[in-house]
């Protein structure tokens, strides 16, 4: 929290009110892997490495601690879609053991590196908005 100086009063500081941050808008900035603060700005420079800071507007990112949150959550989604087709399909069609071992460690593959970023973009998003780990909070 920044503080500013009262007007009337030089000898004290009046804490100033932090801006509001919208945590849906910043989640869904960070799913489609874009800066959490102007939505316009890579978030990642890598596959699931997080710019220092925003290209286009400069708020730094560097302050994440995303850790195990968005593999976790990548994991649950994967294994709620993939399970459920996987038994329907054995108990529809009852296709041969080397169609499974083709297609459902694939498509859980794809859909794992297709949600991990987004996820991760997520979480960011949420940490920023919540103004957590030095995203605008209190000092650590």
């Amino acid at each position: 929290m920044s503080h500013v100086l009262d007007i009337n009063n030089p000898e004290i500081f009046v804490a100033a009110e932090p801006e509001s941050r919208s945590i849906w808008q910043s989640i869904r900035r960070g799913l489609s892997m874009r800066c959490p603060s102007c939505g316009k700005g890579k978030l990642f420079r890598k596959f699931l490495k997080v710019a220092n800071s925003c290209p286009h507007c400069g708020e730094e990112l560097f302050h994440h601690q995303a850790d195990d949150a968005p593999p976790y959550f990548t994991i649950l989604i994967v294994g709620h879609v993939v399970v459920p087709i996987m038994l329907a399909v054995e108990l529809e069609y009852m296709p041969p053991i080397w169609v499974h071992v083709a297609i459902w460690p694939t498509l859980a593959l794809g859909l794992s590196l297709f949600l991990l970023p987004r996820i991760k973009g997520a979480v960011v998003g949420l940490q920023w908005a919540a103004r957590m780990h030095g995203f605008g909070g209190s000092a650590e």
